[in-house]
């Protein structure tokens, strides 16, 4: 069954807008952990808008599933993971003023980059995986970097699934076959949300993992915290 990793950006993004702990971040990880969650995801950001490097720090310690922390591998960042070991990284190449992850990777053209990159992170022991487009000519490119997984960004697939789902899959389910080819774990998010996640899973081959976040929260503004995360994981079943 693919596994549900719940982004909590947003919860540290509420808090910050009024300084102090509230909503307590590791509480909040908590809660989802009991309730379901199969994974935690956090991205910090050069400006700390919401997740600061602290709170990766402090999830390391307390998530009891498993922690995913995505980013670009400036130094900064690569210092921060390589520090604290989480189970997964997943490499995005986001500017660092990004508003949130808008495209995956040329793995072509940043291919040195990245395969240092994650040569460094599994020497220390982390899962890696790369944030991709569809683009199938950036797949093999992808898997010479040594990288475990890839991500795929799946923004397009919600835009374009509630006028044609077949249409909006079809990139996706030809990519997810290309991966596995290669030898590449799959995961995916982006604009996932409780309407078009089933779909997506149902169609999707070898699917590992998606991470969740800012539907998920949204939707538990009117549902809870706890019945999100069940509707959300049966979505994946």
């Amino acid at each position: 069954m693919t596994r549900l990793s719940v982004n909590i950006n947003k919860i540290a993004l509420i808090r910050n807008a009024r300084g102090g702990n509230m909503p307590d971040l590791l509480e909040v990880a908590h809660k989802a952990e009991l309730y379901g969650a199969q994974g935690i995801t956090v991205h910090p950001r050069p400006d700390a808008r919401h997740i600061t490097f602290d709170d990766v720090r402090k999830l390391k310690k307390s998530v009891t599933t498993e922690l995913n922390v995505e980013g670009y591998p400036s130094d900064e960042f690569m210092d921060l993971v390589l520090s604290v070991k989480p189970h997964q990284v997943t490499l995005v190449p986001d500017a660092p003023d990004a508003l949130t992850s808008n495209a995956g990777w040329d793995t072509i053209a940043h291919e040195a980059l990245l395969s240092d990159v994650v040569s460094r992170l599994k020497s220390a022991g982390i899962r890696t995986s790369i944030f991709m487009d569809t683009a199938l000519g950036l797949y093999e490119s992808a898997a010479r970097t040594g990288t475990d997984r890839i991500e795929l960004y799946t923004e397009a697939y919600a835009h374009n699934y509630p006028t044609d789902p077949q249409t909006a899959i079809e990139p996706y389910r030809i990519a997810a076959l290309e991966a596995h080819k290669l030898g590449l774990g799959l995961n995916a998010g982006h604009d996932l949300n409780s309407q078009n996640l089933r779909f997506f899973v149902q169609n999707i081959p070898h699917l590992l993992e998606v991470s969740i976040g800012h539907a998920l929260i949204c939707e538990a503004l009117y549902l809870g915290l706890e019945q999100t995360i069940k509707l959300y994981r049966a979505q994946l079943q």
